[in-house]
């Protein structure tokens, strides 16, 4: 991927994730619009998107930023995982050439495909620790941006786009396989986190059979869905997460925020219940948390 070779990126979400991808991007010379809510949009006009890293630098990037993606868009989706209902439908009407999502969860797949028949499609994961200290600006604390793109991503626009404007971007596996590996970590520590309403790694031994219970289970979801994992990679995962982490489900709902706790939690009681897999100890965290799933 060149610069000016006519593609126009639109960040769905620009957010503390988008807004940093957005930022990337167009600092790596990218034409980029920021698509985002109407006040959202005319902060972004207005102030640009400052980023604060250690890893990047401190700047600002002036940003293109509108309510509506571009007609014939590459689309980097990057809501919170609740927010795609919102947006689809813009999505669609815009008769984007692809679209990656960076949603959190395993459920959101089909319903970007329903809505996009014959247009690239594909989910990625990001890690990254990023919060927005305003509506534009962000601090990006993390030393690292890890991108994971499944094989059928790797001819995407997007992807090489951003593997040259600075996150570290690996290609390879299913789809299934490279959102697997996100959501199996991240909804066992998101899930332990609130439930315990402390920082990883006092939430992590609490209840060491609570623990074990949730790691069971959403090992033997994953493997149900074809996607076979071990318990103990798992419990190592977790335990490399330093122990005064906090995570956003646990924020979100401290403050009563709109959360992803249906598409964390409740994907998991679903996917069991589908396939005949008991999952009591997420049941118990997820009645506790007050998900109606």
């Amino acid at each position: 991927m060149t610069e000016g070779d006519g593609t126009v990126f639109a960040v769905v979400g620009p957010g503390a994730v988008g807004g940093l991808l957005a930022w990337l991007l167009h600092r790596a010379g990218h034409e980029v619009v920021a698509v985002g809510r109407p006040a959202t949009v005319e902060a972004i006009r207005r102030d640009g998107i400052e980023v604060r890293s250690e890893l990047f630098g401190d700047g600002v990037e002036r940003v293109h930023a509108a309510t509506e993606v571009p007609p014939g868009a590459s689309v980097l989706l990057a809501t919170k995982a609740f927010g795609l209902d919102d947006v689809l439908a813009g999505i669609t009407a815009a008769g984007p050439t692809e679209v990656i999502s960076f949603l959190n969860g395993v459920e959101h797949m089909e319903p970007l495909r329903a809505a996009l028949p014959g247009v690239p499609v594909a989910g990625a994961s990001i890690a990254v620790s990023a919060l927005r200290a305003s509506t534009t600006v962000i601090d990006h604390r993390s030393p690292f941006v890890r991108i994971e793109a499944p094989d059928a991503a790797a001819g995407f626009a997007s992807v090489r786009a951003l593997t040259d404007a600075g996150p570290s971007v690996r290609v390879g596996g299913s789809e299934a396989e490279v959102l697997w590996a996100k959501f199996r970590l991240l909804a066992s520590l998101a899930l332990l986190t609130s439930y315990w309403r402390q920082p990883a790694g006092s939430a992590l031994s609490e209840d060491p059979e609570l623990t074990e219970g949730v790691v069971r289970e959403v090992v033997a979801c994953s493997a149900a869905e074809g996607v076979p994992a071990s318990e103990l990679e798992l419990v190592r995962a977790l335990r490399s997460v330093p122990g005064g982490m906090r995570t956003s489900l646990q924020e979100d709902l401290a403050t009563g925020a709109p959360s992803e706790l249906d598409a964390l939690g409740g994907a998991l009681l679903r996917i069991g219940e589908r396939h005949g897999i008991p999952t009591p100890s997420l049941a118990r965290i997820l009645s506790a948390l007050g998900s109606d799933a």
